[in-house]
């Protein structure tokens, strides 16, 4: 058996994203395998417990305590891999009596007992989450009346694999049936072989319906259950108990590991994003975060903060020093009324470190001495094009367009291609303005046209344009966005955001350094991910050489089997 090579490598799989529970899933796989405990040759063999299994049916059947039909041979679907020499493939409805609860009327139940909803167990696991007395719900339907050890199964959405032993008597919902062996069999180790991964496939591809599949009775009587020696039984359960409560130790574990890493990095990034904080005191934790990116996360999506991050500080001037030599951004804002002929419409525009209003906006940050607020209108050009509709044809010819949320039969047309030059391209609206999942603002190259669901921006040189496009993916713009279901955000609104302005050459270097650290974030997040898979990778081939035959598996299985005993 080569499970023992999975324990070696544990260290470099642990971290794969869904490491635990497919370890879950493999100990429960090799359980039903007769892989997880060594055979005895002491044991009965499972033959004899389908011999009595048969002898308890006629007896059952004679007394007329079952059907005929509940005890007629069925022809088993087809078994998906081969068991030790000691065990038996029998199907569900051979050796159990499938929906064996007795079905009660709600005015019927016994307030005292336990009513079961599927609602109730945990999914995978079997564990019971709540358990809620007959009096203490509403119940307008038929139940099902269960006994101490039927296993209870859901066949309602079988794919969530909630099955439990009943440790007391009660009822539940028809949704849930109880199976109860012909013979006394251990039932953990039978609720754990209905818990398997091949029986989860085999009831999730033949479940019936689309929303809310159910396992047919017809599908689950046929289905393939292997049967060890019932000594060995317990064996199994003793050794998959032991081994789950060690996977809930490495969960644990984790889930505390990643809490901690998780408070460490959002502590790290709360104290860069409060505003106005002690310099020498911001200094120390932006060097920090940034030294220790890698340290500070695990996981591809952390890497999202980050950005957000880096975008916040760029734009309230703590990412890169000022320099008293730069030309102050008030003579920028000067030369760009200038170039835009035409004077700034609200001179209130132009302050220096004050919270004060840009037209009826009101900054929320303050800005280094040499940077200024000014209105996002007063700053840019807005380029309206040529609204014109495009063919099927047109869409997929040479003529390419810029698509941008989502493919539009009308496009903005400029200068019969727009993008003679880099401009700044701003969804005008989407949900994305919201909840800013993905950047809404970015530099368009190349000649193409761009259908209308974008604000097209000019501006004084391309720089300007990147860092406005830096700025406006690091705000909230929810105060510029109208509507809710359909949420927009017109030229008027954007025209109001108040922007803050760095000197031309901090512009420069603000773009050049938010580069670096993006570029930075995505070679982490290219590691993360190809981390990720590599750990996922090897825990493949881990477990399928762990389920793997060996060998020899049907000649030497005499031997083996012996050997054990």
């Amino acid at each position: 058996m080569n499970a023992e090579r999975l324990l070696e490598h544990y260290e470099r799989i642990a971290d794969a994203p869904d490491a635990i529970p497919r370890l879950r899933r493999f100990i429960l796989d090799l359980a039903v395998r007769g892989k997880l405990v060594p055979q005895d040759s002491k044991d009965e063999p499972a033959a004899e417990l389908l011999k009595r299994i048969v002898a308890e049916k006629a007896r059952l059947l004679k007394a007329g305590e079952i059907r005929k039909g509940k005890a007629q041979s069925l022809n088993m679907a087809t078994t998906p891999y081969e068991l030790p020499l000691s065990w038996a493939w029998t199907s569900l409805g051979e050796s159990f009596i499938y929906d064996a609860g007795t079905k009660r009327e709600p005015k019927t139940l016994n307030p005292s007992l336990w009513l079961l909803e599927l609602e109730d167990v945990e999914k995978d696991t079997g564990r019971l989450l709540a358990r809620i007395n007959a009096s203490e719900r509403e119940s307008q339907s038929t139940k099902s009346e269960f006994r101490v050890g039927d296993v209870l199964y859901g066949k309602l959405r079988p794919y969530l694999n909630k099955v439990m032993v009943a440790n007391e008597p009660g009822y539940s919902t028809t949704e849930i049936v109880a199976i109860r062996p012909y013979i006394p069999l251990c039932p953990q180790y039978c609720a754990l072989a209905l818990r398997r991964p091949d029986f989860v496939d085999y009831v999730t591809r033949l479940g019936q319906g689309t929303k809310m599949p159910r396992l047919r009775t017809e599908d689950a009587v046929i289905a393939p259950f292997p049967l060890p020696p019932l000594t060995e039984q317990r064996r199994i359960v003793s050794k998959v108990d032991e081994l789950m409560a060690l996977c809930d130790q490495l969960e644990a574990a984790r889930v505390e590991r990643e809490a901690t890493r998780d408070r460490l990095a959002t502590a790290s990034l709360a104290r860069l994003n409060t505003p106005d904080s002690d310099p020498t005191t911001f200094a120390n934790d932006a060097r920090f975060a940034l030294n220790n990116l890698t340290a500070l996360t695990s996981r591809p999506d952390q890497i999202k903060q980050f950005r957000h991050t880096i975008l916040n500080l760029a734009v309230r001037g703590k990412l890169v020093p000022q320099n008293p030599k730069d030309e102050p951004a008030v003579e920028l804002l000067r030369q760009i009324s200038t170039n835009k002929a035409r004077p700034i419409k609200d001179r209130r525009s132009i302050n220096s470190n004050k919270n004060a209003l840009i037209g009826e906006q009101t900054t929320s940050f303050l800005i280094p001495s040499t940077w200024v607020w000014a209105s996002f209108g007063d700053v840019v050009i807005s380029r309206d094009g040529e609204r014109v509709p495009v063919s099927k044809e047109e869409r997929s010819g040479k003529a390419k367009i810029f698509d941008y949320y989502g493919a539009s039969g009308v496009i903005d047309r400029i200068d019969n291609y727009l993008f003679d030059k880099p401009l700044l391209l701003i969804g005008e609206d989407g949900a994305n303005l919201i909840n800013r999942s993905t950047p809404i603002a970015f530099i368009a190259r190349g000649k193409y046209w761009v259908n209308n669901h974008a604000h097209v921006i000019d501006g004084i040189s391309e720089e300007f344009l990147r860092y406005l496009s830096l700025f406006i993916n690091a705000i909230d713009l929810k105060p510029y966005v109208t509507g809710t279901a359909q949420p927009k955000m017109n030229q008027a609104k954007m025209n109001s955001i108040p922007v803050a302005l760095p000197p031309l050459a901090e512009q420069h270097r603000i773009v050049a350094r938010v580069d670096e650290l993006m570029a930075l974030c995505d070679r982490l997040e290219a590691s993360l991910t190809a981390g990720d898979d590599t750990r996922r990778r090897l825990l493949d081939a881990l477990l399928a050489e762990a389920l793997a035959p060996e060998e020899g598996t049907v000649s030497e299985e005499p031997e083996r089997v012996s050997a054990h005993g």
